[in-house]
């Protein structure tokens, strides 16, 4: 796996050996969010023919009571799921066509190298350290 690589941290620039290794745990979390965006997406489909079922009369013992409760905030859970998923899944993308444009690795912001350490922990990092701050004490 990437994450059990080191990579080198004499200089702010980034060897091919990095790009690499960075451009591998991209691809994987990629197949990650991928996947798990399926799964919600199998997993809603499925509670939403149970409903149908329910309602059409095929299931009118009132024991799935309980059950029904749950589905509500499953639901609700699966859909704030599936938005982080698709929101780093974007930003996953994003970072390997920066890396296929040469511009991986530098702030969107001040256009300085982000930190080796930062893209090591967030690949898809698309700010630096101090830009980051400055944009999340903006919100």
């Amino acid at each position: 796996m990437v994450n059990d690589r080191i990579l080198d941290d004499s200089d702010t620039t980034l060897s091919a050996d990095d790009l690499a290794a960075l451009r591998e745990n991209l691809h994987e979390q990629r197949v990650f969010r991928q996947e798990q965006l399926k799964q919600l997406q199998l997993a809603q489909q499925a509670q939403q023919a149970q409903q149908a079922d329910q309602l059409s009369g095929a299931a009118a013992n009132r024991t799935d009571a309980p059950r029904d409760r749950r589905a509500g905030p499953q639901a609700e859970v699966r859909g704030k799921l599936a938005a982080s998923a698709r929101m780093v899944l974007t930003d996953v993308e994003a970072a390997l066509a920066r890396m296929d444009r040469g511009c991986y690795g530098s702030c969107g912001l001040c256009r300085e190298p982000i930190d080796r350490a930062r893209l090591t922990v967030v690949p898809q990092a698309r700010y630096c350290i101090r830009c980051q701050q400055v944009r999340e004490a903006g919100r």
